[in-house]
């Protein structure tokens, strides 16, 4: 059973969405971000933002509710990962330069927050209600364990998602353009920007279907759900911003992170049989996601040789 959430908790972490979102808008602007050590700083924040947080789940739910939220937010930080595969994919097939990215990124994240809303409380009333909802679930994150594990985002080179919509809708070859919709020739035409939105959007709805029940395998508190959600979310750009050009080389990740769905599912399923507690989920998370990165970067592609010519 789902705890009772004062309304000023709630209110807090609307107040605190809000003016972290209004900050991201506002603090962004003029092309600071296109920079690393920019890009790094604001990570840094969002992330300090989000752990900070959990002071307001403690005075709220408790200590062990402390270690649920971090749970579920390192989850969805580890999953953030795998969209910045998807992220960079559809901006490279669009050929959006950095300072459209950054507007499409703004509209994903928006648009990522509803979309977790409407799942989240969902699923939460599916659960209250139907317990099968929990090898359903679990059957879910198997299912994208599974296709984690067997492809390598870092190896897509185009987004289908991208040339399905391509197809569907008349577009514009004006990369550069900030407008949604421009007219040429008479006829009104999607621009790239555009389209990218739309591809970012739709990948939100997918993510959402793995990364939801993922966070209800270390809680099933509503509020401890959504604001995990929600702050993993917050830095999704400046986390693009900084590792948009390192995520290609992590040839693990794709292991580590269909290891964290494979143990968010078995643990949803025997979720009444066995408790596993939330500190030692957050150890197993960060063993699982730090051992992915560490052996990518050790074990870096090599350099192909190139081959002599004769003179």
């Amino acid at each position: 059973m789902t705890a009772t959430i004062p309304l000023w908790a709630w209110i807090s972490f609307g107040v605190a969405l809000v003016s972290l979102l209004i900050l991201d808008l506002f603090s962004h602007r003029g092309g600071r971000e296109a920079t690393r050590v920019w890009a790094i700083f604001w990570s840094g924040v969002w992330i300090a933002a989000g752990l900070a947080f959990a002071i307001v789940i403690w005075i709220v739910m408790g200590s062990f509710a402390v270690d649920e939220y971090l749970a579920a937010y390192l989850i969805e930080k580890s999953l953030s990962l795998d969209n910045m595969f998807v992220f960079l994919i559809i901006f490279q097939t669009l050929k959006i330069p950095k300072e459209n990215q950054r507007s499409a990124l703004t509209w994903g994240i928006l648009g990522a927050l509803v979309f977790r809303g409407v799942f989240i409380f969902a699923g939460s009333a599916a659960v209250e209600r139907w317990n099968w909802m929990n090898y359903f679930f679990g059957f879910i994150l198997l299912m994208a364990a599974i296709h984690a594990f067997r492809e390598d985002p870092s190896h897509a080179k185009e987004s289908r998602l991208v040339h399905w919509l391509s197809e569907k809708l008349p577009v514009s070859r004006d990369t550069s353009s900030r407008d949604l919709l421009i007219r040429q020739n008479g006829t009104k035409k999607a621009t790239p920007l555009l389209i990218s939105i739309m591809a970012l959007e739709l990948t939100d709805i997918l993510f959402a279907i793995d990364s939801v029940p993922a966070a209800f395998a270390v809680t099933r508190e509503t509020f401890l759900i959504y604001s995990s959600n929600a702050f993993a979310i917050l830095g999704l750009r400046s986390l693009y911003g900084v590792v948009a050009e390192l995520i290609g080389g992590l040839r693990f990740l794709h292991y580590g992170l269909a290891a964290i769905l494979a143990f968010a599912a078995v643990k949803i399923i025997t979720s009444n049989w066995i408790h596993i507690h939330p500190l030692l989920s957050v150890t197993i998370i960060v063993i699982l996601l730090g051992s992915s990165v560490a052996a990518s970067l050790i074990f870096k592609h090599k350099p192909q040789p190139q081959q002599q010519t004769a003179d």
